[in-house]
């Protein structure tokens, strides 16, 4: 019975999960209108189903980090009613933020869960140093080191691209005789005998520049920024199922009868779920609520979450996808002065509240189970 509950559990907090954090990595392509909704969503459960598949291979680290242990007690680790509380609690809190658009941490809950579970069954005594060391110190410092990286990268982008722009009031563009402006001015019969040909124009600064950013050395520079950009978003969603997928699955391995193999194939299953169908208010906040996202902005926010996460799982750190990527967007707000702080502080409000609600539905659920048991 309780091994059934604590599968059920499972897949609730893991469905809650995808639908809360699915769209994060694609925000700024919604946001900036390099994709449509549908779009995004689509390249972000792919890429994040990917990540969640490979992080049975390269992120064993983390299923040791959230099985407990430090911050529990061992003989309370390895029962199932612990394991449902903290199921139970963190899922609750993530499906509550998901439905009214706050985009809060699946890692946040869980130590929440943890703590509240810990706390009621020794009567308050619970383990500080494995707290602050291995969950609260990553959680605090990952989104400020994201501000300031995104904020730094962004600021740099800015001044190589001032630098690339023509001085010059007048420029001579050198076209060639297949763009529209000018096929449609030249006789159709001698532009299709004869050889295409370069031809100059005198114009604008303004005009010119457009046209000089796009092509450099024959290489279209909107396509190939649009191009990095879908990558670096899929990057973050595959950074976010490697990070989030083992935290979920460590719940199961105590379950008798689970295989790790299935544990995570059932984990991505349930996150791809949620995602997909539940993901529109978060995806509304993180795309256009937070800061107006232009595509190197969005390009430049992706690139540092994708590195700092897939750093972090390397490394076993638990850091939060959302902390890293809200403070990533408000980074870029910051620099382009575009930053809505209300929705920064609502947010932050939100984050803060995370690990008490998540605490006080784990206990609700561990006094109900106890209860029960007797």
């Amino acid at each position: 019975m309780l091994t059934s509950i604590l599968f059920i559990s499972v897949c609730f907090l893991a469905y809650a999960n995808g639908a809360n954090d699915n769209f994060k990595g694609v925000a700024s392509l919604f946001g900036s209108g390099t994709a449509t909704f549908r779009q995004a969503l689509t390249w972000a459960t792919l890429t994040t189903l990917a990540g969640s598949l490979t992080a049975l291979f390269l992120a064993q680290t983390l299923l040791v980090k959230f099985s407990g242990k430090g911050l529990a007690p061992d003989e309370l680790i390895h029962t199932l009613p612990f394991m449902i509380a903290v199921a139970g609690g963190a899922g609750m809190t993530v499906i509550l933020a998901t439905r009214y658009g706050f985009p809060i941490s699946t890692t946040h809950a869980l130590l929440g869960a943890m703590a509240g579970s810990t706390l009621l069954a020794t009567s308050g005594t619970i383990s500080l140093a494995p707290l602050l060391s291995n969950f609260v110190l990553p959680l605090l410092l990952s989104p400020l080191v994201a501000l300031l990286s995104a904020a730094l990268l962004y600021w740099a982008l800015s001044i190589w691209f001032s630098r690339r722009r023509i001085e010059n009031d007048l420029c001579l563009c050198v076209e060639n005789p297949d763009s529209p402006a000018l096929a449609s001015n030249a006789n159709m019969t001698l532009a299709i005998e004869s050889a295409p040909l370069p031809s100059l124009s005198l114009d604008r600064q303004e005009a010119c520049a457009e046209r000089q950013a796009s092509l450099v050395l024959g290489f279209n520079l909107e396509r190939l920024r649009d191009g990095l950009h879908f990558c670096s978003a899929g990057a973050v969603c595959f950074a976010r199922g490697l990070n989030d997928t083992p935290k979920i699955a460590a719940l199961l391995l105590l379950a008798p009868g689970f295989d790790l193999h299935w544990i995570i194939i059932l984990v991505a299953t349930a996150m791809l779920l949620g995602g997909v169908f539940n993901a529109r208010r978060v995806a509304e906040t993180m795309s256009h609520k937070i800061t107006s996202i232009t595509h190197e902005q969005g390009l430049a926010a992706n690139l540092v979450t994708a590195l700092l996460v897939i750093f972090a799982s390397k490394l076993g750190m638990p850091v939060s996808t959302t902390h890293v990527s809200v403070g990533s967007l408000f980074g870029i707000g910051l620099v382009s002065g575009k930053a809505n702080s209300g929705v920064i502080t609502t947010i932050a409000l939100s984050w803060l509240l995370t690990l008490p609600c998540a605490a006080a539905c784990s206990a609700a659920i561990s006094l109900y189970l106890n209860a029960y048991l007797q």
